[in-house]
C-alpha cells in the first residue's frame, strides 16, 4: 500500500526500532545487524516510503541540485549537439548514487547567474569556458563548488577534465595524409577563443608541417558547431573543391560532419569517392551515418563521470588531489574516408 503521510517514525514503530536505526539503514551508516537491515528495507518497500527531500535538504542545507553550464549557448540550442547529452549521461551516472539532480543550462555573456541563488544550486560543472571570458569571473565570485570541462583556463588550481585535443587533431590529420590526401579542409568552430577547436587545429597544423605541406588559411573554415551548419557549408566546400583540389574534410565535431554528409549527398557528391569526410568525438550517431563516419574517439561519458566525481568531492569538503585530468583519444576508422583516387 502507499500512504503519502507515512513518516520515518512509522517505519521505526512497525520495525520495532529507533528512528536513528532506520535512518542509518537508509543512509548506509552506523552499525546495524543484517537481519535488522533486511527487516527495515522490507517495511520500506512494502510501504513505498520515501524520505522527505525537502526535510533532508533543510537539514543538510543542500538542494541536491547541480547545474551543467555551457557558456555562450542558448538553452534551446543545446539539443542540436548530442555531445552534451552523452556528457550528461556520464554525469548522471555518478550523481545518482548521491541522489543529486541535474539541470543543463546554456548561458550567454550577459548572464547574471541568478538561477544559482534562486534554485540554491549546490555545485556547477562548466563546459567550454575560456580564460578571458567575463563569465568565468562571475562563476568564481559565486563561491559555489565548480569543476570545469573542456576549458583551457591555464590555472592548475582549478579542477578540470579535458581531452588531449591537440593529439586528436594530429592523429586525425595524419590518417588522412596516410590515405594520400594533401589538400585537407578543416571545418572547425571559433579558433580565436583558444578552446578545444583551437588545440585540435594546432594538431592539424603540426601534422601538415611534419609532412612538408604548407598551411593554407583558405582551407580552414570556422563555423558554428551544429548539423545545420555542416549541411549549409557543403555547397561552399564543393565550390572550394573545384578550385583548390580539396579531397578531404576534417570536421572537428561529429555533429558538423553528420550535417556535411547530408549536405554533400543532397548536392550529388559521393562520399568518400569524391570527398572523404572525418569527424571528431565518435558520438553515438557516428556509426549509423551512410557511409559510417571515420572519426577521432573521445570517451564523452567518462568525461562526465570524472567531472561529477571531482564535484562531489568538492561539495563534501574533500581534497581533490588530481585537479587536472587529461583523457586520451584514438582513431576510429570506418567508411567515410578512403584513399585519394585522383
Amino acid at each position: 500500500m502507499k500512504d503519502t503521510k507515512i513518516t520515518i517514525k512509522d517505519v521505526a514503530r512497525i520495525a520495532g526500532t529507533s528512528v536513528a536505526t532506520v535512518s542509518n539503514v537508509m543512509n548506509g551508516a552506523g552499525r546495524v545487524s543484517e537481519a535488522t537491515k533486511q527487516k527495515i528495507n522490507a517495511i520500506i518497500e512494502e510501504l513505498e516510503f520515501a524520505p522527505s527531500t525537502a526535510a533532508r535538504n533543510l537539514r543538510d542545507k543542500r538542494s541536491s541540485l547541480i547545474a551543467v553550464v555551457v557558456p555562450y549557448m542558448e538553452t534551446g540550442k543545446l539539443m542540436d549537439n548530442p555531445f552534451y547529452w552523452q556528457l550528461v549521461t556520464g554525469i548522471e551516472e555518478g550523481a545518482r548514487s548521491k541522489r543529486l539532480h541535474i539541470i543543463l543550462v546554456g548561458v550567454e555573456t550577459d548572464e547574471t547567474f541568478s538561477f544559482i541563488r534562486e534554485r540554491q544550486i549546490d555545485g556547477l560543472i562548466v563546459i567550454g569556458a575560456v580564460k578571458a571570458s567575463p563569465i568565468l569571473k562571475r562563476i568564481q565570485k559565486l563561491k559555489v563548488p565548480v569543476v570545469f570541462v573542456d576549458s583551457y583556463l591555464q590555472d592548475d588550481q582549478l579542477p578540470h577534465i579535458s581531452l588531449d585535443d591537440e593529439l586528436g587533431g594530429y592523429i586525425g590529420t595524419k590518417h588522412l595524409l596516410a590515405l594520400g590526401h594533401r589538400d585537407i579542409m578543416l571545418l572547425s568552430g571559433k579558433l580565436g577563443e583558444q578552446g578545444v577547436h583551437y588545440y585540435r587545429w594546432l594538431g592539424y597544423c603540426r601534422a601538415l608541417t611534419e609532412s612538408g605541406i604548407e598551411l593554407r588559411e583558405e582551407l580552414v573554415l570556422q563555423e558554428p558547431v551544429s548539423a545545420l551548419s555542416g549541411y549549409r557549408i557543403a555547397s561552399a566546400i564543393v565550390a572550394h573543391a573545384t578550385t583548390t583540389n580539396i579531397s578531404a574534410v576534417f570536421c572537428l565535431s561529429d555533429v558538423t560532419a553528420i550535417g556535411l554528409l547530408k549536405g554533400l549527398y543532397d548536392l550529388g557528391i559521393s562520399v568518400p569517392q569524391q570527398i572523404s569526410v572525418m569527424g571528431f568525438d565518435n558520438s553515438d550517431q557516428a556509426s549509423y551515418t551512410i557511409p559510417a563516419l571515420t572519426t577521432v574517439h573521445q570517451n564523452i561519458a567518462q568525461k562526465g563521470e570524472q567531472a561529477i566525481k571531482q564535484l562531489i568531492a568538492l561539495m563534501d569538503g574533500e581534497a581533490v588531489e588530481q585537479r587536472q585530468i587529461v583523457l586520451g583519444v584514438e582513431l576510429v576508422v570506418r567508411q567515410s574516408a578512403t584513399r585519394y583516387q585522383r
